[in-house]
């Protein structure tokens, strides 16, 4: 049996930048689902939070999986249960929920995960000093991406 730990940080935004979780009890309901989401499907989720417009999440990759089947998975179940949940339709109200097609992704070392996991578990006091385009501009310059994502989709 093969020994994995690769630490992956992710970040995505709602469609259209929507601001949909703008309440505390909306963002605890749907990353908790998404936590639970994730443990169903043999996705290991260490941490995972954000704010009204995005979402945070550290995982650790399992021998068959790849970012971009762990992102499908996350985002795709997480929007089909909040245009269905009841609960949720009081938050976000009867417009359609979407995620947007594009996410961020960047591997993590083993010696600064411990970081990772108090960014993302800040991320309600970190964006009420810093809007989610100043970090995303943060990310561009730290991890020395391009403007563009993927070659030709922007990101932002």
């Amino acid at each position: 049996m093969p020994y994995l730990r690769i630490y992956i940080h992710l970040v995505w935004r709602t469609k259209n930048h929507r601001q949909v979780f703008t309440s505390p009890e909306s963002r605890q309901m749907i990353w908790a689902h998404m936590r639970e989401n994730a443990k169903e499907k043999g996705i290991f989720v260490d941490v995972i939070s954000g704010y009204t417009d995005h979402c945070h999440c550290l995982i650790s990759l399992g021998t068959d999986q790849t970012i971009q089947k762990v992102v499908q998975l996350l985002k795709g179940e997480s929007s089909h249960w909040i245009n269905k949940n009841e609960e949720m339709k009081q938050f976000i109200g009867n417009q359609k929920f979407e995620w947007q097609d594009e996410y961020f992704a960047v591997s993590v070392s083993e010696s600064i995960v411990g970081k990772v996991r108090e960014y993302i578990n800040n991320q309600e006091t970190h964006h009420k000093k810093k809007t989610f385009q100043e970090e995303y501009d943060e990310f561009i310059t730290k991890y020395k991406f391009s403007q563009t994502y993927d070659g030709d989709r922007e990101f932002g």
